[in-house]
């Protein structure tokens, strides 16, 4: 029983990770895949956000059935859900079949996502839950930087087909690993099994959170999406773009956990505006300047200190009973923004004629998250989410 909690968050974290890798495959491969099949960069953005297409309307669906079919069964499904969507991809290889394999590993996706909180929020309290909901948080961009240093090699050596289909490798590791160690937590009864809708108050707190984790993760996708694009234009090697996504992405890990304990220390709003700072600050500097290795430092590393908090101040926006469906209220959210962001970016780099444009665009995504986290601290009880000076 001890180690049960740690292999689940294990499990977790590890398809968090195939969640970043599956999500960042189509921009690392942009390079390749704009010129082979003749895109322009609206086209490039809509096939990043493919993955993000039905999230906003099957995430509610899927809280409420993991309400009524419980965890296992339905972060399960998605999880096999994302190895079928790769699958896809590489057997219907044209554009719109890669869009729709990237749409069927998505919803998968969306499963995992929904459920994951909760799931940690069952098993972990007090300054556990912080620490684990960190570890779940910084595993995304563990999995964009490993894309960014796998996919590239592994296409010059066996071809894009080959990148596509590693795409299942992570997500079937998570699948086997969560069948095998998950158990519901032990104060959760099967009364939790019918539908309870959060109240009035708990939807507006879930959709301001999901707001506000919207703005963090559409911009930073918006990042991640077209700087190798930029750089590469600009002539740098692709040692170096591998260098500042390596940093922009791997550099989240130390950030987002230590984040969380200074967040405990000198309050959650300081920790999340001075993040903000750093990460817009870097986007706009990558962006119009050089140095982008410098850049890619405010926004790996200084810029990545708060995403636990957002996140955590989302899970907490609803009692535990009603956390299922509240956390696909949230979710529901984020695809709606998820989906739109890198398109967004893409419609700001062609009317710039360049991707640093989609670079710039999801510096003003970034910007949103202050006003619209300020709005849930005057809204919400923040004093029993995070420590408030």
């Amino acid at each position: 029983m001890a180690l049960r909690p740690w292999c689940i968050l294990a499990a977790l974290a590890i398809a968090r990770i195939a969640f970043g890798y599956q999500f960042q495959t189509i921009a690392t491969l942009g390079y390749d895949l704009v010129p082979r099949f003749g895109l322009s960069y609206s086209e490039f953005g809509a096939m990043i956000g493919a993955y993000m297409l039905l999230g906003a309307f099957v995430a509610l669906p899927l809280g409420m059935l993991g309400r009524r079919f419980g965890d296992r069964v339905v972060l399960g499904t998605g999880l096999a859900f994302m190895v079928i969507g790769a699958c896809y991809s590489v057997w219907d290889g044209d554009p719109a079949g890669i869009a729709a394999g990237r749409s069927i590993a998505g919803v998968g996706a969306v499963a995992m996502i929904v459920l994951q909180g909760k799931i940690i929020a069952d098993w972990f309290t007090g300054k556990r839950f912080m620490m684990a909901i960190s570890v779940s948080v910084c595993a995304y961009p563990v999995g964009v930087g490993l894309a960014q240093l796998v996919l590239p090699p592994l296409t010059h050596q066996f071809g894009w087909q080959t990148a596509l289909l590693s795409d299942a490798v992570l997500a079937g590791v998570a699948f086997v690993m969560f069948i095998g160690s998950f158990r519901p937590a032990p104060h959760v009864t099967e009364r939790s099994r019918g539908f309870s809708w959060p109240s009035g108050r708990e939807c507006v707190l879930l959709g301001i959170g999901g707001l506000t984790w919207t703005a963090y993760t559409a911009g930073y996708a918006g990042y991640m999406s077209y700087v190798p694009t930029t750089l590469a234009l600009r002539g740098d090697s692709l040692v170096l773009i591998g260098v500042v996504m390596t940093i922009a992405t791997w550099g989240n890990v130390p950030a987002t956990m230590f984040g969380g304990g200074l967040a405990a220390r000198f309050g959650a709003f300081r920790i999340l505006l001075v993040g903000t700072v750093c990460l817009v600050v870097g986007m706009v500097g990558t962006a119009l300047t050089g140095y982008p290795v410098f850049w890619s430092v405010l926004v790996g590393i200084l810029g990545s200190i708060h995403p636990g908090v957002i996140m955590a101040v989302g899970t907490l926006s609803a009692r535990p009973e009603n956390r299922a469906v509240g956390m696909a209220l949230f979710y529901s959210i984020y695809y709606a923004g998820g989906t739109l962001g890198p398109t967004l970016c893409g419609v700001s780099a062609d009317l710039m004629g360049d991707p640093a444009g989609g670079v710039l665009a999801a510096a003003v995504i970034s910007a949103a998250v202050v006003p619209i986290f300020l709005l849930h601290r005057r809204l919400g009880r923040h004093e029993t989410m995070l420590p408030r000076p």
